[in-house]
């Protein structure tokens, strides 16, 4: 049985391989339609989430599945007290696969230990969030046609942003790939993922402070939202949470064929006028994050 909890559990041939499958079920959506009937996902959210659970809930719903499950911890058990490890014992009785977010950091990897059907990560708290890093990979591959010699630029919370950790891990597997950190100071990326990965593989990178020097480099263009959430500090929140906001007038210096990347959700660091510009693919890479759970769910339930 094959569980999900972080990127580096795939490796690059089968991240290859579920992005083959995405790109199959993109282009033949009807040969899908039925293949998971009588299979079920339970999402288990102990975090708010509106895309991952949504995208999760309709990527089963449109292999012919069903969906269970709960949208806040106060709705489950756990607000009585109950373990993770008993819910999600409980929760593979019912259910074929899990889909898991919580909080706590490990949450879902302690999961993975009690549940007897396959866990998959849908965030655990400024640590993993796979399935984002796999939507960010097919969407990369979808606009670029590759996921090699690439410069990527990461901009805004480079220190709690989770999609960022689990997107570097990712693309240092692949050639040629030059990261261009672009962060206030107090949100750099974490020395811990600079040592053990970038200078680790002898990848290139550039730490910078400022947006527009380094745009007309840049292949690929990551923004990400500083995350009130993970400030202990609402006046850091507040003093940073602006560093970065991403207008027309900034995208006069960047490539044609650049792709404006995100997460989301966004909060104000993309402007709405960036929206009609065709190098903003957020809204593409959410419907993507569909299709490559789609191909996920039935690469754990070996359909």
């Amino acid at each position: 049985m094959r569980n999900l909890i972080d990127i580096l559990d795939l490796d690059v041939r089968e991240i290859d391989a579920l992005i083959a499958r995405a790109n199959d079920i993109i282009e033949r959506p009807d040969a899908y339609r039925e293949i998971c009937r009588y299979k079920k996902l339970a999402t288990l959210f102990f975090e708010p989430s509106t895309r991952t659970r949504l995208s999760f809930e309709a990527a089963m719903l449109e292999l012919g599945g069903q969906v269970l499950g709960f949208s806040e911890a106060a709705s489950s058990s756990s607000a009585k007290g109950e373990s993770v490890s008993d819910t999600v014992r409980v929760v593979s009785c019912y259910a074929d696969v899990i889909a898991m977010r919580h909080p706590k950091e490990g949450a879902p990897l302690v999961a993975s230990m009690a549940a007897s059907v396959p866990i998959i990560n849908a965030g655990d708290g400024g640590h993993n969030h796979p399935t984002q890093t796999l939507t960010d990979l097919l969407t990369i591959s979808r606009e670029k046609g590759r996921l090699d010699h690439l410069t990527v630029g990461l901009c805004g919370d480079l220190k709690f942003g989770r999609t960022v950790h689990s997107l570097i891990s990712a693309l240092s597997r692949y050639e040629g790939v030059r990261f261009v950190l672009i962060s206030p100071e107090e949100l750099r990326l974490p020395d811990y993922i600079k040592q053990d990965i970038l200078e680790e593989k002898g990848l290139e990178y550039l730490e910078t402070e400022s947006l527009e020097e380094v745009m007309p480099e840049l292949d690929i263009l990551y923004m990400t939202r500083v995350q009130r959430e993970r400030f202990f500090n609402e006046e850091d929140y507040l003093r940073l949470r602006d560093s970065y906001i991403l207008t027309p007038d900034k995208l006069s210096t960047a490539k044609s064929d650049l792709s404006v990347m995100h997460p989301l959700p966004r909060v104000n660091e993309i402007s709405t006028a960036v929206d009609a510009d065709p190098r903003a693919c957020y809204f593409r890479q959410a419907l993507n994050g569909k299709y490559i759970r789609m191909a996920l769910i039935l690469a754990l339930l070996g359909l």
